[in-house]
């Protein structure tokens, strides 16, 4: 990771790797005052945590979790763009085969290998990425798991894969930024639409903007302010949280 130190110099205010942390967005939110771009690595995360408050858990220096705190100057509506920009980064620095489960989980042959939690307080956003990079099967937490080495039959670089994906993402917020948040206008739209595996799939949502409830529809589009359009039984709907399954008509 020292590697990583000097090249990104003159790109992130601040670049720390610890051995541990309970969890590396908890860290950067209690430190609201940082410069920014911050960066925080852990080798080891005690206590990460996913959307929708999953757990997320990988041996040291198996995976790559880090946070990145940034102070956005958009208008707030847009900040829902945040996650889904930081997937299309991490896709971009992973490459082929890896595509994004709406919002953010990254799938490689269709197994989850990383995801992403975006937690904002005040005029500060926090982007969490935790990714499975050289993972075995027996360290991972089911078989809907994989990890990045596991999926290309190769080693992976971890310094490599941390330098693509923050040159990624600090490319695309800033375009985002400077197109005032606007994701069609910055291209970040057209590349999340390419990059989403939801698309055009049969997917159950168990949403809590509705609910609680379950839809079941075909997805079909992502919209301007990053939901994802439903249309079924029920019509046309879009969601802007909620818990994606991939199902055959037979689940459904």
């Amino acid at each position: 990771m020292a590697r990583a130190r000097t090249a990104l110099a003159g790109t992130v205010a601040e670049f720390e790797v610890v051995d541990e942390s309970p969890s590396t967005n908890a860290d950067l939110l209690a430190r609201p005052t940082a410069p920014t771009p911050a960066v925080l690595v852990a080798e080891f995360q005690s206590a990460g945590r996913g959307r929708l408050d999953r757990a997320w858990v990988s041996p040291p220096r198996a995976g790559l979790t880090l946070s990145v705190l940034l102070r956005p100057t958009v208008p707030i509506s847009a900040w829902g763009w945040l996650p889904l920009l930081a997937g299309v980064a991490l896709v971009d620095a992973v490459g082929p085969p890896a595509r994004l489960k709406w919002p953010n989980d990254l799938l490689l042959d269709d197994r989850k290998a990383g995801g992403i939690l975006v937690q904002a307080d005040g005029d500060v956003a926090v982007v969490g990425i935790g990714v499975n990079v050289s993972n075995t099967e027996a360290e991972l937490p089911s078989a809907a798991a994989t990890s990045i080495g596991l999926a290309l039959g190769r080693p992976v670089d971890r310094t490599d894969l941390l330098l693509a994906l923050l040159t990624g993402l600090l490319g695309r917020y800033g375009a985002w930024s400077a197109a005032g948040g606007d994701a069609e206008r910055c291209g970040l739209r057209r590349a999340y639409l390419d990059a989403c595996a939801s698309l055009g799939q049969r997917v159950a949502v168990s949403s809590v903007v509705h609910g609680g409830g379950r839809l079941v529809g075909t997805a079909t589009d992502v919209d301007v302010l990053g939901r994802l359009v439903l249309t079924g039984a029920f019509g046309t709907t879009a969601v802007s949280a909620g818990d994606v399954a991939h199902v055959r008509a037979a689940e459904a």
